[in-house]
């Protein structure tokens, strides 16, 4: 092929759908039959075994830090060495995956490479602490119109973010069951509650992103520095029982309702690789209240959000048994983010709050203005009375056992390659 800029010699990193182009190379752990537990970099349809790459001189002379990062088995390592760290690497991964590399770089390159249907994927990091936001407006407000249609969004909505803290334990990756939770419901008409199964079980579009350096005790992250603390992102299902959601939400907010499992995508893509996608913060009304300045900057208002586009896919049981293939449900964008996510996380440290190396922040359900947009069945289906039609005349109010979930994210500009998250899954097994 003709070596141009921005190529590279692994012929399915050229491929204009692929996910994991030159430009993107996001983090991630994976083991092999022959291999355990180690670094790996995305390339097209190829994993390269960066630890291997170290071991064989190809990285250099890295500092005592980042050579263990490199020969670590989670990313915590890495993450905690911030943006800098990753700078360096992406540069030296780039010269080695180029279409310009030197042939016998390229050599002792390729026989790193792992087919990525021949690797294992693991979560990324030891994640000592989940918390998940409610940043989207129109995701709130759809909500609160359910339930209060008069006084759909409570009054400190568009203040502060919102966010309670998830738990960590039960984030799980991509392709694992999700088993359907039992828990305490009371139906409306109901005197008392019941221990019961969820019949009302949903999933929730989100951006989540690992936390890289992190902050001491008492102290707080400005807002223009924010970002530094941002290793990268990854896709989030958090998972919700909104029956046992309805009952056991007030006072305190979420618990048992969506702690039994939060699924995640296995690569994290860098800060670095989205620049080209940075779009302006979400646009307030002008009788929305000014953000207290300690959540406002110039910079964060100028280009605060990110151009991700991200789609839910479901495959119900009956449609595998068919043969048809699986049916998107929707099409949102996190650039309609009421909060960005430096915001999230300036105000997560604001009171002193200890962020460290591969905590994970999720932004909460992403939706835009249309219902084509919205990233949960409660607000699609409109908590139930409407039904969605799935292809061979299934219906769907909320998730039955069967259902495959499939969440995909990309970043797609003209003139620039398209970065994407490759994909979240989870199926619903029934409850033990």
């Amino acid at each position: 092929m003709a070596v141009t800029m921005g190529t590279s010699w692994v012929e399915s990193a050229n491929d204009g759908d692929t996910d994991f182009p030159l430009q993107n190379l996001p983090l991630g752990i994976f083991s092999t039959a022959d291999l355990d537990r180690r670094v790996g970099v995305a390339i097209g349809d190829y994993v390269l075994d960066l630890h291997s790459c170290f071991e064989q001189g190809l990285l250099g002379s890295p500092s005592a830090s980042l050579l263990k990062a490199y020969t670590s088995h989670t990313l915590n390592i890495l993450m905690s060495g911030g943006r800098k760290a990753v700078k360096p690497l992406r540069a030296r991964l780039k010269e080695m995956l180029s279409a310009e590399a030197a042939s016998e770089l390229r050599d002792e390159v390729e026989k790193l490479l792992h087919s990525s249907s021949e690797v294992t994927m693991h979560l990324p990091a030891e994640i000592g602490d989940y918390t998940d936001f409610y940043a989207s407006l129109y995701h709130a407000t759809n909500v609160g119109r359910l339930f209060r249609p008069d006084n759909p969004l409570l009054p400190n909505y568009k203040y502060i973010p919102i966010g309670y803290h998830g738990r960590a334990s039960s984030i799980v990756l991509s392709g694992a069951q999700i088993k359907r939770p039992r828990g305490q419901m009371k139906a409306p008409d109901a005197e008392h509650p019941v221990f019961a199964t969820s019949r009302l079980l949903d999933y929730e579009l989100e951006a989540g992103f690992f936390i890289s350096e992190g902050n001491q005790l008492g102290t707080d992250i400005p807002l223009d520095k924010a970002e530094a603390h941002i290793f990268g992102l990854c896709l989030v299902n958090d998972w919700s029982a909104r029956d046992m959601q309805a009952w056991e939400y007030q006072p305190l907010g979420p618990f048992l309702a969506k702690n039994f499992a939060t699924t995640i995508s296995p690569w994290v893509v860098t800060m670095e690789a989205l620049e080209p996608f940075r779009v302006p913060a979400f646009e307030r009304s002008a009788y929305d209240p000014q953000p207290l300045p300690y959540l406002d900057s110039t910079s964060n208002s100028q280009q605060g959000g990110i151009d991700l586009t991200l789609e839910v896919w479901l495959s119900s049981q009956r449609m595998r048994e068919a043969k048809l293939e699986p049916v998107r449900l929707s099409k949102g964008n996190a650039r309609d983010l009421y909060w960005t996510l430096a915001q999230m996380l300036t105000h997560h440290a604001s009171n002193g709050c200890n962020l460290r190396p591969g905590d994970l922040l999720a932004s909460g359900t992403v939706s835009g203005p249309s219902r084509e947009s919205v990233g949960c069945l409660l607000e699609m289906t409109r908590r139930g009375a409407e039904p969605i039609e799935l292809p061979g005349g299934e219906q769907r109010r909320f998730l039955e056992d069967g259902d495959e979930i499939i969440l995909r994210g990309y970043c797609q500009r003209e003139g620039y390659p398209r970065i994407g998250f490759g994909e979240c899954r989870g199926t619903i097994v029934p409850a033990s």
